[in-house]
């Protein structure tokens, strides 16, 4: 899987940009506001249909613009050519193409174009709250089983629709609970499929969160994630169903998935809560990391991977680690930003894979080589 060229066409800083890229290492260099992080959003979208850093589309439109477009030529594993089009239009429904024709849901895109990203603010999956953690562990699976992403999507309608019921039920007074028993039936069952899932990525992932822990940190440290929910207790269905008293009075759905999270341990013990700075971003790296891997095995082709300026955010053992791996093509295609062009020249230029380089200035890329 490659990218071979990405046009932006009023999206954030980019009036018009087109770009061809190599099959190997694509460097974006430029000052802090350049639009180098940009270029690697408008990747995210073609892959994932949204963007990694606004959580709403119209926020992407150009000021004082409408619309904006986002086009890329990819290279499928056996040659095939797929164009892959996202346009956002305010006051109009996000629309992805594929080869020229529209599909009839964003979902159905997901997964077609594998694609891990680690950035500056990753270690807010450790410090921040259990949603984010959530949306990663479902992200990951999302890209890997498309039937997940459709039962995650039905399951949210129907805990949305039982929340609303439970509020209604608080203003009127009255009671439907034939219709709140078959929301509970909905979100029960769906509980206990994507939970199951859930645990299974896991024990798929702690193996090769390990070994990429203790390559990119060189610590003997004991790292883990540990999967908490309720839905894998034997008596779930009993558990959901005891508590509709408590779900009356909050006006809330106090059980199913939407609950759990996900402890990251080191040690034995929450990483958020004794692990050094360095400790935080090894662990958020070697997930990353494991990640890669889990799509390479199930996509039996290397993932599109995205690197925003992490020369600025890693010391020096950690930079090193990392750009060993690469010098082994444990990676494909790779695009990084970096806002100190001859930090990352110096860094990648004893490589063995070819770098292609652009220089952003004043809302312009100019690719020097």
């Amino acid at each position: 899987m490659h990218l071979k060229s990405l046009e932006l066409l009023q999206f954030k800083n980019h009036e018009k940009t087109q770009l061809q890229f190599s099959n190997e290492i694509n460097c974006f260099v430029g000052l802090n506001g350049s639009g180098k992080t940009n270029v690697l959003d408008g990747i995210h979208y073609l892959a994932l249909t949204k963007s990694a850093v606004q959580s709403s589309d119209s926020l992407n439109v150009q000021h004082e613009r409408d619309f904006f477009a986002i086009k890329g030529l990819f290279e499928l594993a056996d040659e095939k050519p797929l164009e892959v089009r996202c346009t956002v239009e305010l006051g109009k429904k996000k629309q992805i193409y594929q080869n020229g024709k529209a599909l009839a849901k964003t979902s159905e895109h997901v997964g077609y174009i594998p694609l891990v990203l680690i950035a500056p603010d990753d270690t807010e999956l450790i410090k921040g709250g259990s949603e984010g953690r959530r949306k990663f562990f479902d992200g990951l699976i999302s890209q890997l089983d498309h039937a997940y992403l459709d039962q995650l999507i039905r399951y949210h309608h129907f805990l949305k629709q039982r929340n609303a019921l439970l509020k209604k039920f608080a203003e009127t007074g009255r009671r439907d609970l034939t219709l709140l028993d078959n929301y509970d039936t909905e979100l029960i069952e769906l509980s206990l499929k994507l939970a199951s899932q859930r645990n299974e990525l896991l024990t798929e992932m702690a193996p090769l969160l390990q070994s990429h822990y203790s390559e990119i940190s060189q610590g003997q440290e004991l790292v883990s994630v540990i999967y908490e929910t309720e839905a894998l207790r034997d008596d779930f269905r009993d558990y959901f169903k005891n508590l509709r008293k408590k779900d009356l009075i909050t006006k809330n759905s106090n059980a199913g998935i939407h609950k759990d999270d996900f402890a990251f341990m080191i040690g034995g013990h929450p990483i958020r809560k004794i692990g050094s700075q360095g400790q935080q971003k090894s662990y958020i790296i070697a997930l990353k990391l494991a990640q890669f891997q889990i799509f390479e095995r199930e996509k039996g082709e290397k993932p599109i991977l995205l690197l925003d300026d992490i020369f600025d955010k890693l010391d020096d053992l950690r930079i090193a680690q990392l750009m060993k791996l690469i010098s082994q093509h444990m990676f494909g295609q790779i695009f990084l930003t970096d806002a100190r062009p001859e930090r990352s020249r110096k860094i990648l230029t004893d490589l063995d894979p070819e770098v292609f380089y652009f220089s952003l200035k004043e809302g312009m890329i100019v690719p020097e080589n």
